[in-house]
C-alpha cells in the first residue's frame, strides 16, 4: 500500500507539473499574440518586439496617437512642451535586436527628457520664452547615453519653468513658454482662477511624471535640486529616484546650482526606474563630481539585479516626524506593511534637525541659504556661454528680456532679478557668503542624516544602523537634497478629495538613504511595491483601440 501510495503521489506531481507547464506555455503564446500599450513596462514592449507583435516605430505611432488624444486635446494634460517629429524615422533607423544582444538595454522605448536636458536635434529652453529656439551644440551626456541604450526621445517635457527657482509662488507645472500641465487624476483648471489646475502636478519635473502617469511614454527623466524629482512622481502615483549627486552627469542640463543638481528616472514601476538607472549613471569626463563613479561599489550599469522581494525583511527603517495629517492615513498603512514585511520601523523620537532656508532676495538675509541663488547665475552664465545657439548669452540677458516681454511674466522673476545682483567673482563678500552657507547646508545636512543612518550609538556598521529613512511624499526632499544624497519614492497610496478636488489623488512614500546607497533604496521600495500595488492608471486617459495589438 505505502509504495502504491508513493506511485501515486509521484504520478500526481508529474501531472500537476505537466499542467503548470501547459498553463506557462498557454500564457506565453498569449503574450506573444496580444499587447496592451497602457501600463506595459519595457520588458513588456521590448517581447513584443522580439517576438515581431510590434515594431519600434509602431510603438513610437501608438503612443503618439495616445499624445494627440490626451495631451493637447480631451484632458489636455499638457506633459509635452515639444514633440520630437524625427522620432519615428530613428525608430526605423535602429533595424532589429539581435537575439541575446544586451548592448541596448532600452531598444526601441520611447522615453520624455525634461525640458532642461540638451538634445542637439530638439530645442532645450527650461519652459521660458527667453530661450525660446534655443538649440544646444550636442546631447547631454546623459542624452548620449539613452540613445546609445536603444532608447527613441520621444520629445521634451514641460516643466516649472527653471525648474521652479525663477518667481516667487509660481505653481507647479508652469512656465511662460508652455502654460500648466494638468494631473491625470483631476485635470481640470481651477474654477475662477488664473488657469492654475485643481490638483497639482508636482514639480519641477512635472511634464515627465504626467506623461508616465498618463501612459503618453514608457519612462521619463526629471532632475531633481530639492524635490523636483521626488514631488511629481508622488502627485501622479509613479516612481521616481533622485541619485546621490555624482552618480549622474549634469552636463548639459540647464541649471539651478551643481551644488545640488541631479537627473534621475520617472517610471510606473521600481523596475523600470531601475533600469533607467543604470543607463544614465556613470563616470563622465566633463563633470567633475561624476570622479565618484571610478571607485568600486558606488556607481552601476544594472541596477536591476537590486530588485529583492524580501528586502525588507530584517531591514531597519526610521520615520521622521511629524507626520503630515492629511498623509497619516496612508504612511501608517506604509508601516503596517513594512512591519509585515519583517522591517524594524521605529519613528524618530523628534522633528528633524532645522536646515537653514533658501534665500530667494538681496540683500540676504542672515538665517538662509544662498547656494541656490549663487548657483543659479554662476552655472546658468556657464551653460549659457557654451550654448551658442541661445538666444540669450547671460542671467542678466534673461531678466532683461523677460522685464519688455509682453504680455507680462505672469509670476515675475523676483528671484532671477535677486541673482543677477550677486557678484560671483572669486573672493567677493557674495563668494564669500555662498562659501559659508555651502559648508554650513553640508554640515546640518550630512550629519542629521548621519546621526540617524548610524543609529544610537552613532557607529557606522553596527547592528543598531538604520538602512533608510521613510518620510511622507516629497516633504522630507530638502535635508537629502542639500546632502547630495538619494531618495526613491513610490506609490504609497490615494488620498480622499477635498472640494474642489473630484477624485481621489495619490501620494508616494519616500525612502532616503546615505551617499550612494541605491541597490538598497532600489531593494526596499521594490518589496514595498510588490506588496502593495498602489499603483492605479488615471481614468482621464483610457486605452485607445489603437493601443492593442494582438495577432490570431
Amino acid at each position: 500500500m505505502k509504495r502504491t501510495r508513493i506511485l501515486l503521489l509521484a504520478v500526481t506531481g508529474l501531472a500537476v507539473a505537466f499542467f503548470a507547464q501547459r498553463v506557462a506555455a498557454e500564457e506565453d503564446v498569449e503574450l506573444k499574440a496580444r499587447l496592451q500599450l497602457v501600463e506595459a513596462t519595457v520588458a513588456q514592449l521590448q517581447h513584443a518586439m522580439k517576438v515581431g507583435l510590434i515594431t519600434p516605430a509602431q510603438l513610437v505611432r501608438m503612443y503618439r496617437a495616445r499624445i494627440d488624444a490626451y495631451d493637447k486635446a480631451g484632458p489636455h494634460v499638457n506633459a509635452f512642451l515639444f514633440v520630437n517629429p524625427k522620432a519615428e524615422a530613428q525608430a526605423r533607423a535602429l533595424g532589429k535586436q539581435p537575439d541575446g544582444d544586451k548592448s541596448r538595454p532600452l531598444f526601441g522605448i520611447p522615453i520624455l527628457l525634461k525640458d532642461n536636458i540638451d538634445t542637439a536635434d530638439m530645442p532645450t529652453t527650461a519652459g521660458s520664452v527667453a530661450l525660446a529656439g534655443s538649440i544646444p551644440p550636442d546631447d547631454a551626456f546623459i542624452t548620449k547615453k539613452l540613445r546609445q541604450a536603444g532608447a527613441i526621445i520621444l520629445g521634451k517635457g514641460t516643466l516649472t519653468e527653471f525648474a521652479n527657482f525663477i518667481a516667487l509662488a509660481m505653481p507647479t507645472g508652469y512656465s511662460s513658454l508652455g502654460g500648466f500641465g494638468f494631473n491625470p487624476y483631476d485635470p481640470r483648471e481651477l474654477p475662477g482662477g488664473d488657469g492654475r489646475p485643481v490638483l497639482q502636478t508636482g514639480g519641477s519635473s512635472s511634464g515627465p511624471g504626467i506623461s508616465v502617469n498618463a501612459n503618453l511614454v514608457t519612462i521619463a527623466i526629471g532632475t531633481e535640486t530639492s524635490g523636483s524629482i521626488l514631488s511629481p512622481a508622488s502627485a501622479n502615483g509613479v516612481v521616481g529616484i533622485k541619485p546621490t549627486v555624482g552618480l549622474v552627469s549634469r552636463n548639459g542640463i540647464i541649471p539651478i546650482t551643481a551644488d545640488q543638481d541631479t537627473a534621475g528616472p520617472i517610471a510606473r514601476t521600481v523596475t523600470d526606474a531601475a533600469l533607467l538607472l543604470g543607463v544614465i549613471a556613470g563616470h563622465d569626463p566633463a563633470d567633475p563630481a561624476t570622479a565618484a563613479c571610478l571607485t568600486p561599489g558606488k556607481c552601476f550599469s544594472n541596477y536591476t539585479r537590486f530588485l529583492h522581494k524580501n528586502a525588507l525583511k530584517g531591514a531597519r527603517i526610521a520615520v521622521v516626524t511629524p507626520i503630515p495629517a492629511n498623509r497619516a492615513d496612508i504612511m501608517n498603512a506604509a508601516m503596517d506593511v513594512l512591519r509585515a514585511q519583517g522591517a524594524h520601523v521605529e519613528l524618530l523620537p523628534s522633528p528633524f534637525p532645522a536646515q537653514l532656508g533658501t534665500c530667494v532676495s538681496v540683500p540676504a538675509p542672515t538665517d538662509c541659504s544662498t547656494v541656490l541663488l549663487y548657483g543659479q547665475k554662476r552655472d546658468l552664465n556657464a551653460y549659457l556661454a557654451a550654448t551658442p545657439g541661445a538666444p540669450r548669452k547671460t542671467l542678466g540677458e534673461i531678466v532683461a528680456f523677460n522685464s519688455t516681454f509682453n504680455p507680462p511674466m505672469k509670476y515675475g522673476q523676483a528671484i532671477f532679478e535677486a541673482a543677477q545682483q550677486l557678484d560671483v567673482s572669486p573672493g567677493s563678500a557674495d563668494t564669500l557668503r555662498y562659501q559659508a552657507d555651502r559648508a554650513e547646508d553640508l554640515k546640518r545636512s550630512r550629519g542629521a542624516l548621519d546621526a540617524v543612518y548610524n543609529g544610537p550609538d552613532g557607529i557606522k556598521g553596527t547592528a543598531d544602523d538604520f538602512d533608510a529613512i521613510l518620510a511622507s511624499a516629497n516633504n522630507f526632499a530638502a535635508t537629502p537634497a542639500k546632502a547630495g544624497y538619494p531618495s526613491i519614492t513610490v506609490p504609497g497610496g490615494f488620498v480622499p478629495p477635498t472640494a474642489p478636488i473630484a477624485n481621489p489623488f495619490p501620494s508616494g512614500v519616500t525612502f532616503s538613504g546615505p551617499a550612494f546607497s541605491e541597490p538598497t533604496l532600489i531593494g526596499l521600495a521594490y518589496a514595498f511595491e510588490q506588496a502593495t500595488h498602489h499603483r492605479q492608471p488615471p481614468a482621464s486617459t483610457p486605452p485607445l483601440p489603437s493601443d492593442s495589438v494582438s495577432r490570431p
